[in-house]
């Protein structure tokens, strides 16, 4: 009788601890760039096919530049995006280093845009304005002119996701155009502020949605930055996914008033007119990637912006004209 105790108390613990929060690696301070060896983890970890089979062959335009602040695990993302596309054909990647890509007749080439982090630079917040001053290629133009272009590129993008396309920002893409009201409506929100970088907990906000299925229902542990979002966020026009566990921040943050006041979403998708939006903002960390969950996840809402993956994307907040 003892010893059927102890086995179902073993059997009851067993099942106690599958279901917790998956373990990623200990965060590093110092982010070093991703040798073969990282990418052949990651490549053993990510999904070995899509999880539906795209309409058509599917093109994605990668965009990983930054004039603001450069994050250090741009380099990782690229690598992870590389691996879901040549692991499961679900899509297509070309990198782009030119903002000229974002003209309406670049973007008709692509199903998709994701941005990696592109972040811009105080204090106009607009990354193809900062390319057109930096760059020798556009000394000649006038503050006007490189207006103007900057402008219609930010009309362009947003003109291909309206038009039945998709966009996907990673982490500090929601920067990109962060002083723009019609960027933030498109997005579901603009950056705010993080507090320090630690320990965090991500809870699924619908277990049973088609872009959740990857957690299973458990919460997702690691280390990152806290985004908080402004602007649009505000009316909460998207569909939230993962939700900042904020009791699992320290005190100190938990007590932000940035922080307190509503719910803390990292991670959303949207409608946009005729197309789809996904932000995830996991993460400022290469560890996070290296997760079966968090790569599948990236995966299905990748294959949701591309319009291959039928969900529920009704918003929760008030639903605005475009």
């Amino acid at each position: 009788m003892k010893s059927l105790i102890v086995g179902l108390f073993f059997c009851a613990a067993g099942l106690l601890f599958s279901s917790a929060a998956e373990d990623v690696p200990v965060a590093q301070d110092e982010i070093v760039p991703p040798n073969d060896a990282w990418v052949n983890k990651i490549r053993s970890l990510a999904p070995a096919e899509a999880s539906v089979k795209p309409a058509k062959p599917r093109k994605v335009l990668l965009y990983s530049e930054a004039t603001g602040y450069q994050h250090d695990v741009i380099p990782h993302v690229v690598e992870v995006l590389k691996v879901l596309a040549e692991k499961t054909q679900a899509f297509e990647i070309v990198e782009s280093s030119d903002i000229a890509d974002f003209a309406s007749d670049s973007l008709a080439n692509y199903d998709a845009v994701i941005l990696n982090n592109t972040c811009s630079a105080r204090p106009e917040r607009n990354l193809f304005l900062d390319v057109l001053r930096s760059e020798e290629r556009f000394a000649r133009l006038s503050d006007e002119k490189r207006e103007a272009i900057a402008s219609g590129l930010e009309k362009d993008l947003l003109s291909f996701v309206r038009s039945g396309k998709g966009i996907v920002g990673i982490h500090g893409a929601i920067n990109i155009l962060n002083n723009s009201d019609d960027f933030s409506r498109m997005m579901g929100g603009s950056f705010d502020m993080h507090p320090k970088r630690q320990d965090l907990t991500l809870i699924p906000v619908e277990p049973a949605h088609p872009l959740l299925a990857a957690f299973d229902g458990q919460s997702f542990s690691h280390n990152d930055e806290p985004y908080i979002f402004k602007n649009d966020y505000q009316k909460m026009n998207f569909r939230p996914l993962l939700e900042m566990d904020i009791s699992s921040l320290d005190e100190q943050t938990q007590e932000h008033k940035k922080v307190v006041g509503m719910k803390r979403y990292v991670a959303w998708i949207k409608p946009f007119g005729a197309g789809r939006v996904f932000y995830v903002s996991p993460s400022h960390q290469p560890e996070s990637y290296e997760s079966a969950k968090m790569l599948q996840f990236y995966l299905d809402g990748i294959q949701y912006a591309l319009g291959d993956l039928a969900c529920d994307d009704s918003v929760v907040g008030v639903k605005e004209s475009e």
